[in-house]
């Protein structure tokens, strides 16, 4: 009988011990639901900071909140390459919190909130949406910023720094995951009139170096790698010589087209840890 009772009052135990660790687990679910539901704007600014490491760059672009708002749950995100009144205007319009741009309206010295630049502002505050801005963190950024993206949507699995700026590396350089033509490169990059150097004198190129945007400065660096080709998003016409002699291949796709990269993957990443609704406005410039 003694040896039932103890089976019984074990069996006993390992039910409400069973019990209390569903209850925990449902607890830690709704926890975690709830941290995800009543994220305010401004949680979701800080965590952005954190993650790109503003702080660690001394850029002229004015990085994180630029225009602020009243504090609230975040419903949902908009992300754009630009903070134009056009985009501005469309995320106001589709009801975002807050609007995620590559490049902000606030660059190093102070300007009158006048003209075009007050529209813009003006649109921000009376649709209550805080606009953040980030320029050469979301470049540098690994694995979010455009330049890994770039590599990433080529298929490299390893890549180092490249393309010093104020002491930081900001590009990408490495080899790719199989010998690719040009027109397979263009093609994964969906490029619409990328502007080509032909310098490279291999029929497939083999190891490239990447800067979103505007990249003439790293040219130089490119040829001193050895890579066969430099991918950027615009490129300067006195150039063009210094990597044809040089046995550079150039390709640029476009300064607006290689920095759409960054903050589609921060939209990703948004839509996926955090559960919110994010749009990405394309305000394509074709340049």
């Amino acid at each position: 009988m003694k040896y039932e009772a103890i089976q019984k009052a074990q069996c006993q135990n390992r039910y409400r011990l069973e019990a209390l660790e569903v209850q925990c687990l449902l607890w830690t679910t709704l926890i975690l639901i709830l941290i995800i539901i009543f994220m305010t704007i401004y949680e979701y600014a800080h965590e952005m900071e954190e993650l790109l490491s503003l702080s660690s760059y001394h850029d002229i672009s004015l990085n994180g909140i630029q225009i602020g708002c009243e504090d609230r749950p975040l419903k949902k995100v908009g992300f754009a390459v630009d903070a134009a009144y056009d985009t501005i205007d469309k995320a106001v319009s589709s009801s975002c919190d807050i609007l995620l741009v590559h490049h902000g309206l606030f660059w190093g010295s102070p300007i009158a909130i006048d003209g075009a630049h007050y529209r813009r502002v003006k649109r921000a505050l009376d649709g209550s949406m805080m606009l953040f801005a980030s320029h050469i963190p979301l470049d540098a950024n690994i694995p979010y910023g455009n330049n890994a993206q770039i590599a990433l949507t080529l298929g490299m699995k390893e890549f180092d720094g490249f393309g010093e700026w104020q002491g930081k590396l900001i590009g990408v350089k490495g080899n790719l995951p199989f010998p690719m033509t040009m027109e397979e490169i263009m093609l994964l990059l969906k490029c619409k009139d990328p502007v080509v150097i032909p310098g490279c004198r291999k029929d497939r190129i083999e190891r490239v170096a990447i800067v979103s945007g505007s990249g003439s400065s790293d040219v130089k660096d490119a040829i001193k790698e050895g890579v066969d080709l430099f991918i950027t998003g615009e490129i300067h016409h006195e150039v063009y010589h210094e990597a044809m002699e040089n046995n550079l291949g150039v390709l640029a796709f476009g300064h607006y087209s290689s920095e759409t990269f960054g903050v589609k993957a921060l939209k990703r990443l948004t839509e996926k840890k955090y559960g919110v609704e994010t749009l990405f406005i394309e305000s394509e410039t074709g340049l």
